[in-house]
């Protein structure tokens, strides 16, 4: 029997938009200060990034499915939080040059994904979210401006670090806001970081991984270079794809341990990985070897982990997030 592909349908949607609403305006206990006080807008889902993403969620959602029975909340919700007061509170934390280095890469670059989403909206209720984020928008850009010609080396790491990623997210912001300044400097790092790289072999997982450093790189290129040098570019990367190597890329990972903060990052690395694969299966032509193994991959590390974005806390503040960046590829 053929298990049923997973997608994002109104009922997905609902169960997304859930997730996020539960946490997104739920304190942390903090012991310097409350988070709200520090972090007027994104004071919730256990830390600042994971409520940052948890908004982009939201918005995705309410733009896809603007007839979910939770739309008047996320409004709400929005409409209260997504004001020019507020966003000059965040700023007043994140500004100093002390918190220069607060969330980089990974926190800056779903930011702009936010922003990237808020850009996508219309209607008189939406027009205002985007604008109101503007001044903390112009610091993002300003910081990934600053850094990304001084790092030297890229972060090849599972987690937050993973400059892939970041790179990643930052790309769509740049064209989503056609600031060509941004998405040329963007492209050049990546074909500065990993345009030589050759023969990848995948020693991964590692025990915290959420991202695969392989799998990204890879979902990094495919937005920064033209189709035809990127397929030339992957058949370097991985030659062995075709064959299911390296193994451990096509093989779901278990979580041994769902209430350990640093263990559920592997769900999380089984949804990232299911986004790769899915996005690098759009790019593929169907007769392409690769493509049915890519479309099957993802299917699989799906299934293993899309079960268990909620049952606790640790997972259930942020895994949401990465179930939709998978989903949403079409």
């Amino acid at each position: 029997m053929t298990a049923t592909p997973s997608v994002l349908d109104a009922d997905m949607a609902s169960r997304l938009v859930a997730i996020a609403l539960s946490h997104v305006a739920r304190e942390h206990p903090n012991v310097v200060a409350s988070p709200k006080h520090l972090h007027p807008i994104f004071y919730g889902s256990y830390d600042w990034h994971s409520c940052v993403h948890s908004y982009w969620l939201l918005a995705t959602l309410y733009r896809l499915f603007p007839h979910l029975k939770e739309c008047d909340v996320i409004r709400a919700l929005f409409d209260d939080a997504l004001t020019p007061h507020k966003a000059k509170g965040e700023r007043l934390y994140l500004e100093p040059a002390t918190e220069r280095g607060f969330e980089r890469p990974y926190g800056w670059a779903w930011f702009l994904m936010l922003q990237a989403e808020l850009m996508r909206h219309a209607g008189p209720q939406a027009q205002g979210w985007g604008p109101a984020l503007e001044p903390l928008v112009k610091m993002f850009v300003k910081r990934f401006n600053d850094y990304l010609p001084k790092a030297i080396y890229p972060i090849r790491a599972g987690t937050h670090g993973n400059t892939a990623f970041a790179l990643a997210l930052v790309l769509e912001y740049a064209q989503s806001a056609k600031d060509e300044e941004l998405v040329a400097l963007v492209r050049a790092k990546a074909r500065a970081w990993y345009g030589t790289d050759r023969d990848c072999q995948a020693w991964e997982p590692s025990g915290e991984d959420f991202l695969s450093p392989a799998l990204v790189e890879a979902e990094c290129m495919r937005r920064v270079l033209a189709p035809r040098a990127f397929k030339t570019w992957f058949a370097r990367f991985l030659p062995g794809l075709a064959h299911k190597k390296p193994s451990a890329l096509f093989e779901p990972v278990r979580v041994s341990d769902r209430s350990d903060g640093r263990i559920v990052h592997l769900d999380g690395l089984n949804l990232s990985r299911a986004w790769c694969w899915r996005s690098l299966a759009a790019t593929l032509s169907t007769g392409d070897a690769v493509h049915k193994i890519a479309v099957r991959t993802a299917e699989r590390h799906l299934e293993a982990s899309l079960p268990h974005l909620t049952g606790d806390y640790m997972g259930e503040h942020w895994l949401a997030s990465f179930a939709l960046l998978a989903l949403r590829v079409a």
